[in-house]
C-alpha cells in the first residue's frame, strides 16, 4: 500500500487554476521531490496532502490519500490526527512558522501532548530528545531558548525536531534550505537523510533548486503552471531529461565548476504564462499559488548569458578606475563584555566595470561590510575611501546604492512601484514631475518591466519582477558602485539568471562596479571577476575567481565549495559519505580529549 495516493489533483483560488491534473504516489520510506520554478503549484500540492485548503475558498478536485485517510472526506478530528500523527510539514521560513513569545522546547513539547496526550513532563522530555536527534547541542539548555536567539540553520532543525515529536510516516519539507547558507544547507540535508535512513520515514520535498533535489530524493516530478511535465528517478531526469523544459531548468543552474550555464531563458520560455503583465503575479500573491511570487518573472529585458557577458569583459579587461578602497575596516557592536566584532580589518578594493564577489556562511561579516560600503554603518575603526577621497561625514556615500536580499520588505507595499523607483530623484532634489515619470518609465523598461506598470503596488509583481524594482530604484541615482545584497537568494534558479544577466548587461552598458554579497557560491562564481571569501568577520582568501575556486588555499575555501549541492545523485552520495565521515572523525577526537582530560 502507497503512503500517498494522489490522483487527478485539482486546485483553483477563484479564476486561477494552481494545479492541474496532478497524479503520483509515494512509496513508504521512499522520497520524491517536486521540482519547477516559482508559481509551478509545488507548494499548492503539498499543502493540499495535509487539507490546508480547507476553509479558505480553494476549490480542490480529485483524491488525495496520506496514510489511508481520504483527506478531502476526512473530519476535522481525523485531519487533526492526520497532521503531525501521520504526516507533518516543515515550512520555508521557520521564523514565522515558530512563535516568537515562547520557548522553542515548550512549542515542541505542545505538539506532542496534542497528538499523544502525555503528561507535561513528558512532552518537556520527548521535546529535549529530539532537539538533541536533530543536532542541537546542549539540547537540554537550549529547549529554553526562544526562536530569535537560534541561528537560521538551527531554527530549521527546531523545526524539524517538531515535525518529528510524533513520529510521522510522512516529512513533507517545503524549501527547507532556501535561504541557508551552503554549509549550514548541507547539514540539514544530511540530517533529513539520515533521519530517512533512522525512522523509515517517507519524505516530499519541495524545492526550486535542482542541487537540493538530487542531494536528497528518489524520484523527481518537475513541475509548470501547475502540470507534471516529467516524471522518475532523480538520476534520469537530471542526467538525461527528456521534456525540454526540463533541459532549460536545468541549464539555467549556475555551476561552481565554472563550466558555464548554457542559454538564460528568455521571457518567452521561462514560465509558460508568465509576462510582463503582472497580472498572473497578482494571482500568485493573492490567491494563494503559494510558490514564493507570481506565475513567473517574465522579464522582456536583461536576458542574455551573464556568465557568457562576464567570460567576455574578463578577456577585454574592461577595468577602470578605483570606485571604493577599503583599508583595515572593523566594525564593533555593542560595548564591554557584550562587544561582538562583526568586520575585523577588512581591505579590498573595486574598480569601475568589475564585481567583486563576497561569499561566506552567515554570520561572516558579508552585509555588515556591504553596508559599510554604501554608507548605512559607519566602521569603528579603519579608512573607507570612494573615488580616492574619504566618503564625507555620516550617511549613504554620494555615488553608491544598495540591492537589497527581501524585496518584499525593502518595497512600501503601500506605495505604487513607480513612486519607489522615483524616491533616489527626489532624494537628490529633482522636482519636475513629468520629467521624473519619464525617467522612472525609462528605468523600468530598462530593467525589463512595463513602463504602462508605473502605478502597480509591490504585491502584483512576482519575486524577480521585484527584484527588477529594487535594481530600477537603484540605477535611478546613476551610481559607480551597487552593492547587491543575496539579491537572488529567493529567487529559482530561472529567475536568478535572468537577474544576473539583467546585472551583467547593465554593467556592461554603464561601467558601474558591484559588489556582490551572497552565500550561493556557484552564483559569485557566475557573476564576479574576484571574490573575497569571509569568516568570523574576516577576509580569509581572495584573488581573481578562477584562482580561488580552481586551487584554493585555504581549509575554509575548500569546505564552503565541497558543501555545494551537485547535480550528479552519485557524486552527491560521495560527498555526504565524506562529510559524514568527517563530523564521526571530529566527535572521535573530541571523545579522545574528554578522555585524555577527565584522566588527567
Amino acid at each position: 500500500m502507497s503512503l500517498v495516493e494522489v490522483e487527478d489533483l485539482g486546485v483553483e483560488f477563484g479564476a486561477v487554476r494552481a494545479v492541474d491534473s496532478v497524479s503520483f504516489t509515494l512509496a513508504p520510506g521512499a522520497a520524491l521531490g517536486l521540482v519547477g520554478e516559482s508559481g509551478s503549484g509545488k507548494s499548492t500540492v503539498a499543502s493540499a496532502l495535509l487539507g490546508l485548503h480547507r476553509d479558505t475558498g480553494a476549490r480542490v478536485t480529485g483524491s488525495v490519500r496520506v496514510g489511508g485517510v481520504d483527506v478531502a472526506a476526512a473530519g476535522d478530528d481525523e485531519l487533526r490526527r492526520l497532521r503531525g500523527g501521520v504526516a507533518a510539514m516543515v515550512f520555508q521560513d521557520p521564523l514565522s512558522a515558530l512563535d516568537p513569545y515562547f520557548a522553542v522546547g515548550d512549542q515542541i513539547a505542545e505538539v506532542h501532548r496534542a497528538h499523544s496526550g502525555v503528561s507535561r513532563r513528558a512532552a518537556r522530555a520527548r521535546a529535549v530528545d529530539v532537539l538533541g536527534r536533530v543536532g542541537i547541542p546542549d539540547a537540554a539548555r537550549r529547549a529554553r531558548s526562544r526562536p530569535h536567539e537560534f541561528s537560521g540553520g538551527m531554527r530549521q532543525r527546531a523545526l524539524i525536531a517538531m515535525a518529528l515529536a510524533c513520529e510521522p510516516d510522512l516529512l513533507i519539507a517545503d524549501e527547507p534550505t532556501t535561504a541557508l547558507d551552503v554549509t549550514v544547507q548541507a547539514q540539514i540535508l544530511d540530517l533529513l537523510h539520515a533521519l530517512r535512513e533512522e525512522t523509515g520515514m517517507g519524505l516530499l520535498l519541495v524545492t526550486h533548486d535542482v542541487g537540493v533535489a538530487a542531494e536528497s530524493v528518489d524520484d523527481v516530478l518537475v513541475m509548470r503552471d501547475g502540470r507534471v511535465v516529467e516524471r522518475g528517478g532523480v538520476a534520469q531526469v537530471l542526467g538525461a531529461p527528456r521534456e525540454a523544459y526540463t533541459r532549460e531548468l536545468l541549464s539555467a543552474v549556475p555551476r561552481v565548476e565554472g563550466s558555464g550555464s548554457g542559454p538564460v531563458p528568455g521571457s518567452g520560455t521561462s514560465s509558460g504564462s508568465g509576462s510582463d503583465s503582472g497580472s498572473g503575479s497578482a494571482a500568485g500573491a493573492d490567491d494563494g499559488v503559494g510558490d514564493g511570487g507570481g506565475v513567473g518573472d517574465g522579464g522582456g529585458g536583461g536576458g542574455g548569458d551573464a556568465e557568457g557577458v562576464v567570460d567576455a569583459r574578463r578577456a577585454e579587461g574592461v577595468v577602470g578606475d578605483v570606485v571604493v578602497e577599503a583599508e583595515g575596516l572593523r566594525r564593533v557592536f555593542g560595548r564591554g563584555r557584550r562587544a561582538f566584532t562583526a568586520v575585523d580589518g577588512v581591505s579590498l578594493t573595486v574598480r569601475a566595470g568589475e564585481t567583486l564577489g563576497v561569499v561566506g556562511e552567515s554570520g561572516s561579516g558579508k552585509t555588515t561590510l556591504g553596508r559599510m560600503l554604501v554608507g548605512l554603518l559607519e566602521p569603528t575603526a579603519g579608512q573607507l575611501r570612494h573615488g580616492g577621497a574619504e566618503k564625507p561625514g555620516k550617511g549613504a556615500a554620494p555615488g553608491v546604492q544598495m540591492v537589497f536580499q527581501d524585496p518584499v520588505s525593502s518595497l512600501n507595499p503601500r506605495r505604487s512601484v513607480g513612486e519607489s523607483i522615483a524616491d533616489p530623484l527626489r532624494a537628490r532634489g529633482d522636482r519636475d514631475g513629468d520629467a521624473i515619470r519619464a525617467r522612472v518609465r525609462d528605468l523600468m523598461q530598462r530593467v525589463g518591466l512595463d513602463p504602462a506598470h508605473y502605478d502597480r503596488y509591490p504585491h502584483e509583481f512576482s519575486g524577480g519582477q521585484r527584484q527588477r524594482v529594487g535594481i530600477a530604484r537603484a540605477l535611478a541615482a546613476e551610481p559607480r558602485l551597487i552593492v547587491c545584497d543575496e539579491p537572488v537568494s529567493a529567487l529559482d534558479v530561472t529567475t536568478q539568471a535572468q537577474v544576473t544577466a539583467l546585472l551583467a548587461e547593465l554593467q556592461r552598458e554603464l561601467g558601474l562596479a558591484l559588489v556582490f554579497v551572497a552565500h550561493d557560491l556557484a552564483v559569485v562564481r557566475q557573476v564576479s571577476d574576484r571574490v573575497a571569501v569571509m569568516r568570523n568577520g574576516r577576509i580569509v582568501e581572495q584573488g581573481p575567481v578562477d584562482e580561488v575556486y580552481g586551487a584554493p588555499q585555504d581549509p575554509y575555501t575548500r569546505q564552503l565549495l565541497a558543501a555545494v549541492p551537485a547535480l550528479d545523485p552519485a557524486v552527491a552520495a560521495e560527498r555526504r559519505a565524506a562529510r559524514a565521515a568527517g563530523a564521526h572523525a571530529v566527535r572521535e577526537d573530541g571523545g579522545a580529549a574528554g578522555k585524555e582530560l577527565a584522566a588527567a
